[in-house]
């Protein structure tokens, strides 16, 4: 033990106490105790995968569906826009129509002459 000086190090306490309490438990029932921690949260996690495999499903089929509207209000929109143009061309069809209407019986309204004086009609 040459050039190991013992007050360098300190000495280790030993003093024992005793207490009254539950003794340590034996490596079986620490065994045990793991076992049914790791089964509870084996089943605690399977039930996490479970609830999520459930909402996966619930979110898909919501997708599914708002696709779906979403389709469907594309088609509806079409319609509409075609429906409108429609209408449209036959709003400007009878503005036409219209304007020549009107202007068959103005000159219609031109060649009706008087029959004593025999001028033409004023309008």
């Amino acid at each position: 033990m040459a050039g190991c000086d013992p007050t360098s190090h300190p000495l280790p306490d030993l003093n024992l106490s005793m207490s009254v309490g539950t003794p340590w438990p034996s490596a079986k029932e620490e065994t045990n105790s793991y076992a049914k921690k790791l089964q509870v949260l084996r089943q605690h996690t399977a039930e996490q995968i479970r609830l999520a495999a459930v909402e996966k499903a619930y979110i898909e089929r919501t997708r599914e569906l708002t696709r779906r509207e979403l389709e469907l209000a594309k088609k509806e929109f079409a319609r509409a826009r075609l429906i409108w143009e429609r209408a449209r061309e036959e709003a400007e069809k009878a503005e036409r129509l219209k304007e020549i209407a009107t202007r068959r019986v103005s000159s219609t309204c031109m060649e009706i002459t008087c029959q004593s004086c025999h001028q033409p009609f004023q309008a």
